[in-house]
């Protein structure tokens, strides 16, 4: 069966262009222009990935990241943004609301659909049927893809739970951004060490008590990150 992408996107060239090399890819895609029902169009179809322009003709594509986040069964969907804007504040804003990635205008269709089929992969490989793990007070469910602290549940997006699920399995040891961009991300050479600071940061403030100073994601001053259970 094919996989699913919604397109959020209100120029419709541009949106044509995607919808014919997505569809060329072998995906099942929905065009949305961004407008009031986007949202209740989305939760209604269950796409598998979202592609979402920043720049809408109600509400940008943060706000809207924003409330599909908080839309429980689309809290884990794969999004990347797409923008005219190439600012590295925009960038980190995209990431630390909840997108997985981001591709500035003009970009190739080629390589968007590199990066869906990339993100998919990951998304099938994290959904596979293994063991649950635990260490110190965290505990893994990987064939329901849940995650808690104790008896709390912790809600990640699926990049935050592919990071956790890794530091889980990795007690104690010390990784560099590179080391964790390649082990966590893998084949996604377009994300940079900064995506790695921003998804870490993003996981204190979901399992520390004080993300300013953390216990269980500390900072390896002058090298990276390490996760201490004890």
């Amino acid at each position: 069966m094919s996989r699913k992408v919604a397109v959020v996107e209100d120029e419709a060239e541009l949106a044509s262009l995607i919808e014919y090399n997505l569809t060329r890819g072998g995906f099942d895609v929905r065009l949305l222009n961004g407008e009031g029902s986007t949202l209740r169009d989305l939760v209604e179809w269950q796409p598998d990935l979202i592609v979402l322009d920043v720049m809408l003709p109600g509400e940008d594509g943060f706000d809207l990241c924003r409330r599909i986040r908080q839309a429980g069964p689309l809290r884990r969907t794969p999004v990347i943004f797409l923008t005219a804007r190439s600012d590295e504040v925009d960038r980190v804003l995209g990431l630390e609301i909840g997108g997985d990635d981001y591709m500035t205008k003009p970009f190739s269709p080629r390589e968007l659909v590199a990066r869906i089929k990339a993100h998919l992969r990951r998304q099938e490989s994290e959904a596979a049927p293994r063991e649950g793990i635990g260490t110190g007070p965290f505990r893994l469910d990987r064939a329901a893809r849940r995650v808690y602290q104790g008896e709390k549940e912790i809600e990640l997006t699926s990049t935050e739970f592919k990071l956790l699920e890794f530091f889980i399995t990795h007690p104690g040891a010390a990784w560099s951004r590179e080391q964790l961009l390649r082990e966590v991300w893998g084949e996604q050479h377009f994300v940079t060490p900064r995506t790695v600071d921003v998804h870490i940061r993003r996981l204190r403030e979901q399992i520390e008590e004080q993300p300013d100073e953390p216990v269980f994601l500390v900072t390896v001053r002058g090298f990276g990150y390490r996760f201490e259970t004890q």
